[in-house]
């Protein structure tokens, strides 16, 4: 059964599972696993990130700048460990990443604002450092090793970073952009920051000569890689467009799938468990699976009557937290195995629940999801081995 975790608009955490072998009406649960009522909209969860070691740590991201670090004790409930403030954000700015990695807390805010929060051993306290990105950013993401890190946004090109260079102090003789012998200075969106390793080059100007706006709206890493400067990159934009980078490739997209956002642009973006399989979501009330390897919508999740802010794949359901206070349960159907293959079977809206208050933001809880087994099918496999059993024995006798 998977579960999922959800941060609410007041600060609420609940958890939602979902068993689709149950005989009952609703085939959900919804539990609340920590009350942030008290605080309201002051502490509204704007980003959750789970870290399913050892010991299961829930991160989560406020509204009024802080971070916290809970833990889940016997009673399926959260016990908070830590709690410190980003001094640098501001009212009017926000997180947009949050990762967590080991005992590590990674946050990422509009303005730039990066942190690294390390939780001691015996959750005693909490140490930080520091860094400084570009403002006007849309989404942050951390790799699945914690090696690179990726962002983009308001006129602010997808780039990839080394993260332990990127918390690093740099030295004047690793600075780069640096005239050489009275050489000309480099263009500025040509110059690397220290501890960034590739930055995406925009896309070539209209059929009018007239440059294309850039205005990255998320993104996510594809694939798993051990290489640090070798990345697959997604990237949405405001103009709905999909942009896939390979950092091996050059600066500028290896493919660019136009309009997959028809509303108001891409919302957000989740790679999917199949290789060649993406989530995404508009500004308007589309969610819809996307094949990689053309672009192509391979199909949409229909009933949908509020802009999914947040998406979180699991192997065997996708859920989504829109505007309209619903969690949905989204069934999600193996991509064909040849491009533009016809689908027999398309995603739908399993299950939906409301929450009374309007979801923020939701994550897997990363927990296996078991398929629920047929009684009648194991009743009869029961019966064959049996029979099996029975011959073996006729034939030592």
């Amino acid at each position: 059964m998977p579960r999922f975790l959800v941060g609410d608009e007041l600060g609420n955490i609940k958890s939602v599972g979902y068993n689709s072998a149950s005989q009952e009406e609703s085939k959900t649960s919804l539990k609340i696993l920590h009350d942030g009522t008290v605080t309201g909209r002051t502490k509204a969860i704007q980003k959750l990130a789970l870290n399913a070691g050892e010991k299961t740590l829930l991160s989560a991201a406020h509204a009024n700048g802080a971070v916290s670090i809970f833990s889940s004790n016997e009673d399926d409930q959260l016990e908070l460990l830590q709690e410190w403030k980003e001094t640098r954000i501001k009212s009017d700015q926000s997180f947009i990443g949050l990762a967590a990695s080991g005992s590590s807390v990674f946050s990422c805010t509009t303005n730039g604002a990066l942190l690294m929060s390390t939780l001691k051993d015996d959750n005693s306290g909490v140490s930080h450092n520091l860094a400084a990105l570009p403002s006007r950013l849309c989404d942050w993401r951390l790799s699945h090793d914690q090696q690179t890190f990726a962002y983009g946004g308001d006129e602010v090109e997808v780039s990839l970073w080394d993260t332990e260079r990127a918390f690093s102090r740099p030295s004047e003789s690793s600075a780069k952009g640096a005239p050489i012998n009275g050489s000309k200075k480099r263009k500025q969106s040509d110059t690397l920051f220290p501890g960034e390793v590739w930055r995406a080059k925009n896309v070539p100007n209209d059929f009018l000569g007239l440059r294309q706006p850039v205005h990255n709206t998320c993104l996510t890493y594809l694939s798993p890689s051990t290489s640090t400067s070798q990345q697959h990159l997604l990237a949405g934009t405001r103009l709905g467009d999909m942009r896939r980078y390979d950092t091996r490739a050059g600066r500028r997209p290896v493919a660019v799938f136009k309009g997959v956002g028809k509303v108001g642009g891409v919302k957000t973006v989740e790679k999917g468990f199949s290789e060649h399989e993406a989530f995404i979501s508009d500004n308007g009330s589309n969610v819809y699976a996307v094949d990689l390897r053309n672009g192509s919508i391979s199909y949409g999740y229909k009933g949908l009557s509020g802009t999914a802010i947040s998406l979180a794949a699991s192997p065997t359901y996708l859920a989504s937290a829109s505007i309209d206070r619903y969690i949905r349960i989204h069934s999600v159907v193996q991509l064909p195995d040849k491009v533009g293959q016809h689908l027999d079977k398309k995603g739908a809206v399993s299950e939906r629940i409301f929450m009374t208050t309007i979801p923020t933001a939701v994550v897997w809880d990363q927990e296996q999801d078991i398929a629920p087994v047929n009684e009648d099918e194991q009743e009869g496999e029961d019966v064959w081995e049996g029979m099996r059993n029975a011959e073996e024995g006729d034939e030592k006798a």
